[in-house]
C-alpha cells in the first residue's frame, strides 16, 4: 500500500471495493457519479498566458482546444464528453508546480497537457509523476525532457534541441564555415540546446570559440550584437526563444547583420516570428511543421483554425499550435485505444505507438519512443522564402529530414530512466 501522501481518489485501484464504494483521498471535494457517462473527462491545460512564452502558450492552447472541440463534436471518447480547465503557468517553474498540484488534487483532472518553457515542463512532470497523472509536454524542447528528466507519465511531443542541431549543423559548416559562436538564452532550454549545438557541430568539424549568455527578458541586444560583429564568426548559433527571440530578430535586421554572419537558429517557433515580416526569417532554422506544406490535410487544417479563431493576432497556425493540436488529439485516441481512462492502460497505449505521416500532415511516419516517451518525427530545415505566395509565407523548406536521420543519441535508456509501472500510482477517472 502506498503512503497516505500518495493516495488519492486516483491512486490504487484496489482502493475501490467490488461493491463500488469509492475511496476518498485527501481532496477537499469528492464526487460520486451514478454513471461514468454523466461525468466528463476533465483535462488540465497548463499553458503560459503571460511571461516570456505567453504568446506561444496561447497559440498552443488554440490547437489543443481545436482537438477537444472536434472530439466532442463526434460524441467525445468512451461515450463521455471532454472538458478542460486552464491556468496560466506564467513561464515560471514554481507556478507550474503549483498549477499542477492544484489541478490534480483539487480539480481532479484526469490528464495534463501543455508547456513551452522546459523548466516549467520539468516542474509539471515531477508533480504528475508523484500522482501518476499522464502528462503531455506539448512544446518544450530541451533534450533533458526525454533524457534525465523523463518520467513514466510524461510524453514529449516537440522535436528537441539535438534533433534540430543535427538538421542544420552539417549544412551550416559546408555553406558558411567552421568558426562558430553560440548565443544562449540563460535557462535550461537555452543551455541544453547550445550544448547540443556544440556537441553536434564539433562532430562535423565546427570550432566553437565563444558563447554569449542572453538573460531572459533582454530587450537591448546592441551590446551583444556589437560583440558578435567584432568577433567575426562564420556562424552564430541561436538558442533564444519567446519574446527574447522576437526582439533579437528585430535588432539584427535593424543593425543590418542579418546577411553576415550566418545565423543558425535551432528551432523557429511560429509565434516568435509571425508578424515581424519576411525580413525576420533570416538565416537557416528548423521546425516540425509549416502551414504551406504541400501535403494532404494541411489546407483543411488551416481553414479549420481560421474558422475557429477568426480574430487572433496569429491568423494562420504554425508549429506550436500544430503540436498542441496533434498532441491533444493523440491523447484522446490513446484513451479510445485503451478503452479506459486508467492511466497505466493509456500509457501502454502510447508507448511505441506509430502515427502515419498522412495523419500527422508531415512527410514521414512518426512514433513514440517507448524508452524515452519522445515523439520521433519529421524535421524541416528552412530558410527565408524568396518566392512567397502571400504575406504569411515566410519559410522556404530546404529539406525534410526523416526521424531516424535526426534522432537524438541521448533518447533512450542511456539517459532516460523511466519509473516502473509498479512505482507509478494508478488511477481511473
Amino acid at each position: 500500500m502506498k503512503t497516505k501522501a500518495r493516495l488519492s481518489r486516483r491512486t490504487l485501484l484496489q482502493g475501490t471495493t467490488a461493491t463500488g464504494l469509492a475511496f476518498f483521498g485527501p481532496w477537499k471535494h469528492n464526487h460520486v457519479w451514478a454513471q461514468k457517462t454523466e461525468k466528463p473527462i476533465l483535462i488540465g491545460l497548463t499553458f503560459d498566458a503571460t511571461g516570456q512564452f505567453g504568446n506561444a502558450g496561447q497559440d498552443e492552447m488554440r490547437g489543443a482546444l481545436m482537438a477537444l472541440d472536434e472530439a466532442n463534436e463526434k460524441g467525445g471518447v468512451l461515450g463521455r464528453k471532454l472538458a478542460y480547465i486552464h491556468a496560466d503557468t506564467e513561464t515560471t517553474p514554481a507556478t507550474g508546480t503549483r498549477v499542477a498540484e492544484r489541478m490534480i488534487t483539487r480539480n481532479e483532472v484526469a490528464f495534463l497537457v501543455g508547456a513551452i518553457q522546459s523548466g516549467v515542463a520539468n516542474a509539471i512532470g515531477q508533480v504528475a509523476q508523484k500522482y501518476g497523472t499522464v502528462y503531455f509536454n506539448t512544446n518544450s524542447s530541451s533534450p533533458t525532457e526525454a533524457g534525465k528528466d523523463c518520467h513514466r507519465v510524461k510524453f514529449v511531443w516537440d522535436g528537441n534541441g539535438t534533433n534540430f542541431a543535427i538538421a542544420g549543423a552539417k549544412a551550416a559548416i559546408n555553406s558558411y564555415g567552421k568558426r562558430w559562436l553560440l548565443l544562449t538564452n540563460d535557462y535550461v532550454w537555452g543551455h541544453n540546446t547550445s550544448k547540443s549545438f556544440r556537441e553536434v557541430g564539433t562532430q562535423f568539424g565546427a570550432e566553437v570559440f565563444d558563447e554569449i549568455l542572453v538573460p531572459v527578458g533582454t530587450r537591448d541586444f546592441s551590446p551583444i550584437l556589437l560583440k558578435i560583429q567584432q568577433a567575426k564568426p562564420d556562424v552564430v548559433t541561436v538558442a533564444v526563444g519567446g519574446d527574447d527571440a522576437k526582439t533579437l530578430k528585430q535588432q539584427v535586421v535593424s543593425m543590418k547583420l542579418d546577411k553576415k554572419p550566418a545565423w543558425l537558429t535551432n528551432q523557429q517557433d511560429w509565434p516568435d516570428i509571425y508578424g515581424l515580416g519576411l525580413d525576420a526569417a533570416f538565416g537557416t532554422f528548423a521546425t516540425t511543421w509549416y502551414h504551406k506544406l504541400d501535403l494532404p490535410g494541411v489546407t483543411e487544417f488551416v481553414a479549420r483554425y481560421q474558422k475557429r479563431w477568426p480574430r487572433v493576432a496569429i491568423d494562420v497556425p504554425g508549429n506550436v499550435s500544430y503540436n498542441g493540436y496533434v498532441a491533444t488529439r493523440e491523447l484522446i485516441r490513446a484513451i479510445e485505444r485503451a478503452g479506459t481512462t486508467n492511466n497505466i492502460a493509456v500509457i501502454k497505449a502510447l508507448e511505441g505507438h506509430r502515427m502515419p505521416a498522412v495523419d500527422r500532415m508531415q512527410h514521414y511516419d512518426a512514433w513514440i519512443d517507448a524508452s524515452s516517451h519522445h515523439v520521433q518525427q519529421t524535421v524541416y530545415l528552412c530558410a527565408a522564402n524568396d518566392k512567397p505566395v502571400d504575406n504569411t509565407d515566410y519559410f522556404k523548406i530546404v529539406t525534410a529530414l526523416k526521424p531516424e536521420d535526426v534522432k537524438d543519441p541521448g533518447d533512450g535508456e542511456s539517459a532516460c530512466k523511466l519509473e516502473s509501472y509498479q512505482d507509478t500510482p494508478s488511477y481511473e477517472m
